[in-house]
């Protein structure tokens, strides 16, 4: 029987979890060292009591970059058949979160099948749900109801939930004093500033927080504080209402940590590339170094069908800079829901991007692979080289849609290949393309 409520609560008390060594292992990380950054708050260890199929995965401080996965019903799509299949795709390409965003009718069902199979941290937003849950219009919510929509959440094992706890008056003031091209884009952000303005209350997640972190602390659920004024565009990025918002949710993250609930904050969705990194930073400071997670953010607007490439590029950028948690984008961004190529696609992108953001932070061992592979590749081990490939199945495709006539190279440069020509030269062989 534990004797501690969190992850957070037994760091503080110097447990050192089953959760955490099972991270540290991952992490390569000395247990007490992670206990210590788990104690602090940089680091989280989502992992509900209640979901007994998690592979704990850390968020955080010193850690690799991780992703997360994107899926769940809508009213004009309906098949939870196929969003199983995503999370299948998911999981076999590695991802270390998904998100259930489901937001049509009785969605308990496929999150319990979710939590139940799902090795994946699962995180959820409960004002997506709350209209269908309730079976009530917005303005006829009351704040008790959406706080019995984040019990359910818990209690059916969701590890981390995103709250959009920091939308309250002042920064909705900063907001509408400040004019975007593209307002909110936040579907929860929307949802509560109509809520807030229909009904003349302040956001129910920002004045019943202490009972939002009771309920997250029961069942060890990590806060993600979400950006509800998040930029939608370029143009509107590092703004007043984005500011706003997130010193809000600085003193949040503050509270949280007090009450033993694990944070992450969420970050921009649109901005331009050179001011990515000092967005980084200035959410650690005012954010006390909490885990940031953040979507995309996407560098250009004018991408639709390519917004994962615009996704990797700010993402890499982002967690190179400091970011700890990827949400992904996919092709089918601002667009329709995505099917399970997008998702495979969208996968792809963010993990190339967090890859590349891990060696640039020197984590440990993130160079690994990449060295196997310029290895696999200067002897011309095809099978090694597809082995090692972030995805073997396309690699070896490609390779061999155009097979070479011989297996000493590629069909793109044939017997001229540089890496074939040099070992030659440096084994004393003689270099010939000419037949006899």
């Amino acid at each position: 029987m534990r004797n501690y409520k969190t992850q957070m609560q037994a760091a503080k008390m110097g447990i050192i979890t089953p959760e955490m060594e099972i991270v540290a292992k991952k992490e390569y990380m000395q247990p007490e060292k992670l206990r210590e950054l788990v104690a602090q708050g940089v680091v989280a260890i989502p992992c509900n009591v209640n979901h007994t199929s998690i592979s704990p995965e850390g968020i955080g401080m010193g850690l690799r970059t991780k992703i997360n996965v994107n899926l769940g019903i809508s009213g004009d799509c309906k098949d939870y058949d196929v969003e199983m299949s995503k999370v299948d795709m998911a999981i076999k390409y590695g991802a270390e979160a998904i998100m259930d965003l489901s937001n049509y009718g009785k969605t308990n069902t496929f999150r319990k099948q979710l939590v139940e199979r799902s090795p994946a941290m699962i995180g959820t937003v409960p004002m997506y749900d709350a209209i269908g849950y309730l079976e009530k219009d917005l303005v006829h919510i009351k704040a008790e109801d959406f706080l019995e929509v984040v019990r359910a959440h818990a209690q059916e094992g969701v590890d981390f939930m995103t709250i959009h706890a920091g939308i309250n008056r002042r920064a909705v003031e900063a907001f509408m004093r400040d004019k975007r091209k593209m307002n909110i884009v936040s579907r929860g952000g929307s949802l509560l500033f109509a809520w807030m303005m229909m009904t003349g209350n302040e956001n129910p997640f920002y004045e019943y927080y202490d009972e939002v972190l009771e309920i997250l602390r029961e069942y060890d659920v990590t806060i993600s504080l979400g950006d509800a004024l998040r930029p939608g565009c370029i143009d509107d990025s590092t703004d007043a209402g984005q500011i706003a918002e997130l010193i809000e949710l600085g003193a949040l993250t503050k509270r949280a940590w007090e009450k033993d609930v694990q944070v992450m904050v969420e970050g921009p969705g649109h901005m331009a590339m050179n001011e990515i990194e000092a967005n980084m930073k200035l959410q650690k400071r005012i954010c006390h170094n909490a885990p940031f997670y953040v979507l995309g953010p996407l560098v250009t607007d004018i991408a639709p069908g390519y917004d994962h490439i615009t996704s990797a590029i700010g993402g890499a950028i982002a967690a190179a800079s400091g970011a700890d948690f990827l949400c992904y984008v996919t092709p089918a961004e601002h667009l329709r829901l995505p099917d399970v190529n997008d998702v495979k696609e969208g996968i792809m992108a963010s993990k190339i991007a967090a890859h590349a953001a891990d060696i640039a932070k020197g984590v440990p061992h993130a160079r690994d692979k990449d060295n196997e592979m310029s290895e696999a590749r200067h002897v011309l081990d095809w099978e090694a080289m597809f082995k090692v490939a972030i995805d073997p199945e396309k690699a070896r495709a490609y390779f061999e849609s155009t097979p070479p006539s011989e297996r000493h190279s590629c069909s793109m440069c044939g017997k001229m290949c540089a890496v074939r020509t040099t070992n030659m030269i440096l084994e004393g062989k003689k270099v010939e393309f000419c037949d006899e």
